[in-house]
């Protein structure tokens, strides 16, 4: 069966990473492609390192009509069974594009929606006028989560239409012998510019307002100033390492000047290896109120590592249990100061994996998705012919 994934952009954000992801698990009947409308990036190197063919489609804005034509004649020469869109952009795109290309099995993820904007865009009634307008050409609109399917709900996407596949983590890429850990931990440091002895605070995310990585960088400065004079030596002050790109750099940076941690907070950029970075670090911060899933702290709990957290609907809808090494806090500078101090004595050892790690196993997301392809993407039966008497 082939498959054609169409997603807005292929930099460093969640949804991008999750489509690497699930190409790299699907079933391998499934023959998959990319078209990548606009912005091709660090994840699209990756993809085709993987060994799947990107398309760019070199759009040029948000009403570059022209990249229409363009998709349709993809989907057609590529004699596509599925055609999968991700994010807003596509999914407009790409559900009419597929339906011009004569391709009647269109599934569409929605990965980024939460109460009065979709993908950080206010969802205006134009917004949703538009969005129900393109989800009737598609077959299923897959939610991430619960939170996302009850919204989508309401916005009027038919209860039948919808079907939740969580994002997932890849558990397995985590999981290393300490001693090779530990190897990767002290290069890492180097490159990265972390002190060995350091009391390292990760984040991972789009540096853009909602994610409030603003609280990561005044908590740095309280834990700064809590420390007498000459306490200790300067490799063993926090540290923040955010893991990252956005139009929200240049305030995060001014305001890393201005608290006098600058020095201290060093800016990652955009990366593919995540699972890498995070054994550089002691603790995962991700200080965002709202979120739709709540990919960030999956991870930290997979790199075994202390989480500190404002919100996860993945972890709302499991058993209390699910993830004991993470903890929720309000959107405070003090709260997060108080819970990523460095602990007293030597650095504890990696925690194991808990259970909502497991859960959100990324082949148990690809093992649904591809049924739902076998499903959705099967060949009509002709209807048996009349018997006549």
């Amino acid at each position: 069966m082939r498959v054609l994934h169409v997603i807005t952009g292929l930099r460093a954000g969640g949804a991008e990473q999750q489509l690497r992801l699930l190409l790299r698990h699907l079933p391998g009947h499934h023959r998959c492609e990319v078209a990548v409308l606009t912005a091709p990036g660090a994840v699209a190197d990756g993809i085709r390192a993987d060994g799947t063919p990107v398309h760019h489609l070199g759009m040029r804005g948000n009403r570059d009509a022209a990249v229409l034509p363009r998709l349709t004649v993809l989907v057609r020469r590529g004699r596509f069974d599925v055609v999968h869109t991700h994010l807003y952009r596509a999914c407009l795109y790409g559900r009419l594009a597929a339906r011009l290309a004569g391709v009647r099995a269109v599934v569409a993820t929605e990965h980024s929606l939460l109460d009065g904007c979709i993908e950080s865009r206010p969802a205006t009634r134009g917004v949703r006028a538009l969005y129900l307008a393109a989800e009737r050409l598609g077959s299923t609109t897959v939610a991430v989560s619960d939170d996302v399917r009850d919204r989508l709900a309401a916005w009027g996407v038919p209860p039948h239409r919808l079907e939740v596949l969580p994002n997932g983590v890849d558990a397995a890429r985590h999981v290393r012998p300490d001693a090779a850990r530990a190897a990767l931990r002290r290069t890492l440091r180097d490159r990265l510019g972390l002190p060995q002895e350091a009391h390292v605070v990760g984040a991972v995310g789009r540096l853009v307002p909602g994610k409030r990585f603003d609280v990561l960088v005044d908590a740095l400065a309280l834990l700064a100033a809590r420390r007498p004079a000459g306490a200790a030596a300067p490799g063993r002050e926090p540290w923040l390492l955010l893991v990252g790109d956005g139009p929200g750099r240049a305030a995060l940076e001014a305001r890393a000047h201005a608290a006098g941690v600058a020095r201290r907070t060093v800016f990652a950029g955009e990366r593919d290896d995540v699972p890498d970075l995070l054994t550089a670090v002691d603790v995962l911060a991700a200080p965002s109120d709202a979120e739709t899933f709540g990919l960030a702290v999956l991870e930290g709990l997979a790199a075994g590592l202390p989480v500190r957290y404002g919100s996860c609907p993945a972890l709302d809808r499991l058993p209390p249990g699910a993830a004991p090494g993470a903890r929720r806090l309000p959107p405070d500078p003090a709260a997060y100061a108080d819970a990523l101090a460095a602990p007293a004595g030597h650095r504890p050892p990696p925690l194991p994996q808990p259970p909502a790690v497991h859960h959100y196993d990324i082949a148990r997301t690809a093992a649904g998705l591809g049924a739902l392809y076998d499903r959705v993407g099967a060949p009509r039966r002709p209807a048996p012919a009349p018997v006549r008497r």
